[in-house]
């Protein structure tokens, strides 16, 4: 029989099942937020349920022919920038941020959201703000938690590390479906403006700024308008849902909206054409609109040229929106209503793959 004294427990080899059940119980109440009448609650389940059509007066929502849509991300290298500066109650907003801004440029409605979290070491209150990011971002988004992951891996990842995916599931009629068939030369390209790098290029941001130019996150370069690098660098990804879904809302008869884009890694000249049909393009005013300080920063501390940048970085704007021409002021006139910062960045012309640029 085995000496109690001398036996090995999963504790001993670094996975500690209490701080995980501890954890779980304080991050119910941050779930439950997020929960929309649509969720049938079994906290505790194997999988979580979502009702896709449901009938209560107040709440009734059916569809003709609903298509599911679904898609995954995570937040990259911004994590590290995140351990490095001991914050990590934002990433998770840029979890969600980076899957329902993909999600809706299929003009889809999110409903839910998955989470998934591999970290060294369960540190309870560590993981609640980590959680409340991820249940903040839902909120903005209007989509359920509707369960997620976590698995504590010792071995594989240091005690203050972690590294978290996300998966969003939404639906869209399947008459209402935007991808860029009906787009045509004339139709506008309407700029939504980012908060900045949001989650992509930051190998090249971190080994400009904290490599070569040695700044640290509290370092405060006049470029950046009296902000400090860190609070740049965790600046949490725009949620764009509720601005385009409401402009969707708007025009349900007449598809005026023919593409969406999220502007992601690759920038406007990789993420803007796909969304296009072969043989079209959009001509780029490049003066339309003025670039985020930490741009300015990361291509004069590099240096980065300035095609490099627009390849790898946003430059400041988050989504696109291509429209029918007459209806651009309207739809920029509720956009700018609803708090959106949007100009005119081009017009859809014949050509391509790559965009033009005046």
């Amino acid at each position: 029989m085995t000496d109690p004294a001398n036996a090995i427990t999963y504790r001993d080899a670094g996975v500690d099942i209490a701080a995980g059940e501890k954890m779980v119980e304080q991050i119910r109440p941050l779930v439950h937020r997020t929960f929309t009448p649509r969720v049938m609650d079994q906290y505790g389940g194997f999988a979580g349920l979502f009702r896709l059509d449901y009938n209560e007066k107040l709440f009734k929502r059916n569809y003709k022919e609903p298509v599911l849509v679904g898609c995954t991300d995570g937040v990259g290298t911004k994590l590290k920038v995140a351990f490095q500066a001991g914050k990590v109650d934002t990433v998770g907003i840029d979890l969600v941020a980076m899957n329902v801004n993909d999600l809706i440029c299929a003009g889809a409605e999110p409903l839910f959201f998955l989470d998934y979290l591999g970290v060294g070491k369960v540190d309870p209150s560590r993981m609640v703000d980590i959680v409340k990011g991820v249940t903040d971002g839902c909120l903005q988004s209007n989509c359920a938690l509707l369960g997620g992951e976590t698995a504590e891996m010792p071995s594989f990842y240091k005690p203050s590390e972690f590294d978290m995916a996300g998966f969003a599931v939404g639906v869209v009629e399947r008459d209402r479906i935007i991808d860029g068939s009906n787009a045509e030369p004339g139709d506008l390209a309407i700029a939504l403006a980012s908060n900045g790098l949001h989650s992509n290029g930051y190998g090249l941001a971190r080994r400009v700024l904290l490599e070569k130019a040695g700044y640290s996150l509290d370092d405060r370069p006049a470029e950046l308008e009296g902000r400090s690098i860190g609070e740049e660098m965790l600046r949490p990804t725009r949620i764009y849902v509720k601005p385009v879904l409401k402009i969707l809302a708007r025009y349900r008869v007449k598809k005026v909206v023919k593409a969406l884009a999220h502007i992601t890694g690759g920038g406007l000249p990789g993420n803007l054409p796909r969304v296009l049909p072969d043989g079209l393009t959009v001509r780029v005013k490049r003066n339309s609109w003025r670039a985020n300080p930490i741009f300015d920063l990361i291509a004069a501390k590099g240096p980065v040229d300035s095609i490099e940048m627009s390849k790898v970085f946003n430059m400041g704007v988050g989504f696109v929106m291509i429209v029918a021409p007459t209806f651009a002021k309207p739809i920029m006139d509720s956009l700018s209503r609803m708090g959106e910062r949007c100009w005119v960045l081009g017009k859809v012309r014949k050509g391509g793959p790559e965009l033009m640029w005046t």
